[in-house]
């Protein structure tokens, strides 16, 4: 296995183009698991962790751009009123010192379905900037997962950053795991509410062969708030509403048997988290509403 060290993102970028089978390494907490297992055997490595702009991110007027390495810790504790839902999603990761070296570019990267930040990224509607020596493009977080542990790079590009539109209203994220702390995600789920367009969107994790949404479930709540004047009268979200939004979100899901849990578990425990988030996502809001109101 060679080693390659570019020391700026143009030395990266010409090194990916000439060895495209190269696996990028920063934070590495999910490569290292796997050549540790001998799972993978890549023929090159490449460490990128001499590029500093990776590790930087920069917050606009309405979004923030986030370096692929930025560390989870980091989005933690600087980043959440942005961004809180990833900010959530970052407190489930392993250990203090994974959330000090992993970032979001190695998820999207390894692309797992059970990868914390996804299903945060989908609720957010997340977009990916990549680019290669043929130039930078954007990808969509829903056009980015392509199939188990496959995403949308081509072999010659790599993930420079992330771009996520800051938080205009509630979100949340819930994990199910088989302890407490240093545990893959049995299921994992992410909502996030967009007061400015009306809608509503979902993230799965780890009940798919890819990160998912359950976009029937979104349909029925975004219709079913509209119809109801929910979004102007700030009322609590009835108990019908709640359940069919959690009964469509457990069955977008396309869940296996494995060790840490069984299919029919896994989208047990999806119904559950969907209607636990949008109770407690709808309730931030209805607060935010009445102190609204009452400053009108």
């Amino acid at each position: 296995m060679d080693f390659l060290r570019p020391a700026s993102w143009e030395e990266a970028l010409a090194a990916k183009a000439e060895h495209p089978t190269a696996v990028p390494i920063a934070g590495g907490t999910d490569v290292m698991v796997e050549i540790n297992f001998d799972h993978r055997r890549p023929d090159y490595l490449m460490d990128l962790t001499r590029i500093g702009e990776l590790s930087a991110w920069e917050v606009g007027q309405d979004t923030v751009r986030l370096g692929a390495s930025v560390p989870y810790a980091t989005i933690m504790e600087r980043l959440r009123p942005e961004l809180p839902g990833l900010a959530l999603a970052s407190h489930t990761v392993a250990s203090p010192q994974i959330r000090n070296r992993g970032g979001v570019g190695g998820n999207l990267g390894t692309a797992s379905p059970a990868g914390d930040a996804h299903p945060a990224l989908l609720a957010a509607g997340a977009e990916v900037e990549v680019e290669s020596v043929r130039g930078s493009r954007r990808i969509p977080i829903d056009d980015f997962y392509t199939g188990v542990k496959r995403n949308a790079l081509a072999p010659d590009e790599l993930i420079r950053a992330v771009h996520i539109d800051k938080a205009d209203g509630p979100q949340q994220y819930s994990k199910v795991g088989t302890r407490n702390a240093m545990v893959i995600a049995v299921c994992a789920f992410g909502l996030a509410l967009h007061p400015g367009t009306r809608t509503v969107r979902t993230g799965i994790g780890s009940a798919a062969p890819t990160p998912i949404r359950a976009r029937a479930a979104e349909d029925f709540l975004n219709a079913a708030l509209e119809e109801g004047g929910f979004w102007d009268n700030g009322k609590i979200i009835t108990p019908s509403v709640a359940k069919r939004f959690a009964d469509l979100c457990a069955a977008a899901c396309n869940p296996i048997d494995d060790v840490r849990g069984t299919a029919s578990y896994r989208r047990h425990a999806v119904g559950v988290m969907a209607r636990r988030t949008l109770t407690w996502t709808w309730e931030s809001y209805r607060g935010a509403h009445r102190t609204t109101e009452g400053v009108a």
